[in-house]
């Protein structure tokens, strides 16, 4: 028979089940809030917000998206912003409940937000963020082919900082082979939108822009792993890409001599024409694969009359009698 009641025990278990919950979670907390200093959130604006935003996947619903808010603070670390407070991009947040953002943006960065407003998934002041660090590179963007789908159209799939740069709480130092724009990662980069079927149709670009590129000299060298081997960005700039309709386009006219003037000393107008996007045609394709077929075919060949002559030599050295032994062992048997 028990000590005490039924009921009695029933009411113990659930006090100590509550106990024992509160006491789990403390001791969680107690470990998120010592990943760093005590004073941090205050000095350096950061701390405070990994607090919430670590440790679980925090999500908005926003414009009928739902919207990860969750920060790896590992990865941030390794990133090249990471000297660089929350608020130092996220301008105006403080502790919850977070105020609208936009309110606290003021001249040039409010007129900024305006014309990029679509392109921000829920804080508009990170997005205009980069042009208090990078003014020149943000107007350079701006003032590009990508800039102008943004500014002109309202285009919220054109090209800005992250579409290119990843994250910024990620963004890797260039020279980096996890960088999305390392000397053998940008081509790949440029094809996440360029090769996108919705927006070739959308903007009406070249559809096989990428395989053009892998299938020339450039790309064959690039997919080698050749450094010197030209990109995307080495031809048609970094942030101000210009339409192939813009005369300062530096892939038009005489612009192109000068560029490809850079690698290909004494360019000339006949030498760039050949340096094209543009598919070839039927005849250099079907060149190029009987080429193939051709080198496959010697190869195969030369590898199998030495494979044949190897055989041949052992064959005689090890097995293969002599005439002066077959006389002497017919000798032999006729004695």
């Amino acid at each position: 028979m028990p000590l005490w009641p039924i009921y009695v025990w029933r009411k113990v278990m659930k006090r100590l089940m509550v106990v024992i919950t509160v006491v789990v979670w403390v001791v969680i907390w107690i470990l998120i809030l010592s990943t760093y200093p005590v004073g941090a959130a205050v000095y350096d604006g950061k701390a405070g917000c990994i607090v919430c935003h670590n440790i679980m996947a925090t999500r908005v619903q926003l414009n009928d998206k739902v919207i990860d808010l969750r920060i790896d603070a590992q990865e941030y670390e390794r990133s090249v912003h990471k000297e660089l407070a929350c608020t130092d991009c996220h301008m105006g947040f403080s502790d919850n409940p977070h105020v609208s953002p936009q309110e606290v943006l003021e001249g040039d960065l409010k007129g900024l937000a305006e014309k990029v407003v679509h392109k921000a998934k829920a804080d508009v002041t990170a997005v205009v963020a980069c042009y208090n660090c990078h003014p020149q590179e943000y107007d350079d963007v701006l003032n590009s082919v990508h800039g102008k789908n943004i500014t002109e159209k309202g285009s919220a799939d054109a090209a800005l900082c992250i579409d290119c740069h990843g994250s910024a709480h990620y963004i890797k130092p260039k020279d980096e082979p996890s960088s999305t724009v390392y000397k053998f990662n940008v081509v790949r980069t440029c094809g996440t939108c360029h090769e996108k079927k919705e927006i070739v149709q959308k903007y009406g670009i070249q559809s096989d822009v990428m395989k053009t590129y892998m299938e020339s000299f450039h790309g064959k060298k690039y997919v080698l792993g050749h450094r010197g081997a030209p990109t995307c960005v080495d031809c048609h700039g970094y942030h101000l890409v210009r339409s192939k309709e813009d005369p300062l386009s530096p892939v038009i006219g005489a612009n192109k001599i000068q560029t490809c003037g850079k690698c290909h000393k004494g360019a000339n107008k006949k030498f760039v024409a050949a340096i094209t996007h543009q598919d070839p045609g039927p005849i250099p394709h079907y060149a190029e694969k009987g080429l193939i077929i051709l080198t496959i075919s010697v190869i195969v060949f030369t590898v199998t009359h030495v494979l044949l002559e190897a055989y041949a030599d052992i064959r005689d050295t090890f097995f293969r009698k002599t005439k002066e032994e077959v006389e002497h062992a017919t000798e032999e048997h006729s004695a």
